[in-house]
């Protein structure tokens, strides 16, 4: 094992990353939709999945204070009021067995069982690098670190709909680095997307360590990239120099 040396402060991606430990939520969205027997299959659960994003995207449903549970509520309400509208899923059987709110339910279970193996990795490593969180999401990523015992651990976020540029745009990860205040040769990337985080950070210049999982799918990869790759958080410690 190869120790990365120079590295002086590392930039954490969150959502797929800490919360889910390398797995695509849309993956964990169907996982869940399999075990409460949602009456779909799993095209037209990524057509859900894919409109609940671009509507969130698009429309300010959740607000600054809305921790990750609200966050997965309206998550999972916006993906049922679609199947309902587009006549897959009977409107009748949706509000009877509730399952916007089991599988948001159980997708927090989820992340909060995760968060025992991913979140001591964050610690330690703030007790020994400087770190920057940059991650696309909805304007409340500190209300959801906070919620999660996250909160003291970065000491920069850079957050999507904040600062107006969204993944894969390397843009992002430069802003990153900035507030890293380091060359993004002696910065650490840490992320599960292949293409949301190891091709914008190196197209930055920064190190990269990939979190490789399940992912979204149809990605062109190229495994000479990453400078680590690992498919379980706390198996970067050891890449790493710890005192």
């Amino acid at each position: 094992m190869k120790k990365l040396t120079d590295i002086q402060g590392v930039i954490f991606d969150y959502g797929g990353t800490i919360d889910t430990n390398s797995r695509h939520w849309a993956e964990v969205l169907w996982e869940k939709y399999k075990e409460l027997q949602v009456p779909v299959d799993k095209p037209v659960f990524r057509e859900a999945y894919v409109h609940g994003e671009r509507t969130l995207a698009r429309q300010p449903l959740v607000k600054p204070e809305d921790n990750f549970y609200d966050v997965l509520r309206i998550k999972t309400r916006v993906q049922m009021d679609w199947l309902v509208e587009n006549g897959i899923l009977p409107c009748e059987k949706a509000v009877a067995e509730n399952y916007a709110s089991r599988i948001a339910d159980a997708c927090y279970a989820y992340v909060l069982e995760v968060l025992k193996r991913t979140r001591p990795v964050v610690k330690t490593l703030s007790e020994h690098y400087k770190l920057v969180l940059v991650s696309n999401f909805y304007g409340n990523i500190q209300a959801v670190l906070k919620d999660f015992g996250l909160d003291g651990f970065f000491s920069r976020i850079v957050e999507s709909s904040v600062v107006g540029v969204r993944k894969p745009d390397p843009a992002i990860y430069r802003l990153g680095v900035e507030a890293m205040g380091l060359p993004a040769g002696q910065v650490l990337v840490v992320g599960d997307s292949f293409s949301k985080d190891v091709v914008p950070a190196k197209k930055v210049g920064c190190k990269v360590a990939w979190l490789k999982g399940e992912g979204w799918g149809n990605e062109e990869i190229d495994d000479s990239l990453p400078d680590v790759v690992i498919t379980d958080l706390p198996d970067l410690l050891p890449y790493l120099i710890i005192d």
